[in-house]
């Protein structure tokens, strides 16, 4: 998937907390998931294919706002 075709709910450009495309982010698909972008965590070994992102409670709180939740 083409990250084009994704609608970017968080982390603006020139947020307080981005720099250009750096930031933690929540994207929604056009089937209606949720693509996250934010620190790889080793919290646990996931699945092969899967990874385990961690991002900040303020961006899933921003993410919410943005879909009207």
């Amino acid at each position: 998937m083409a990250r084009e075709e994704l609608t970017r709910l968080t982390g603006r450009a020139g947020g307080p907390h981005c720099d250009d495309d750096d930031c933690p982010d929540v994207y929604r698909t056009g089937s209606g998931s949720f693509v996250v972008q934010g620190d790889l965590s080793s919290a646990s070994t996931p699945p092969a294919g899967e990874g385990l992102v961690e991002i900040p409670e303020r961006v899933l709180r921003e993410a919410a706002r943005a879909l009207g939740w």
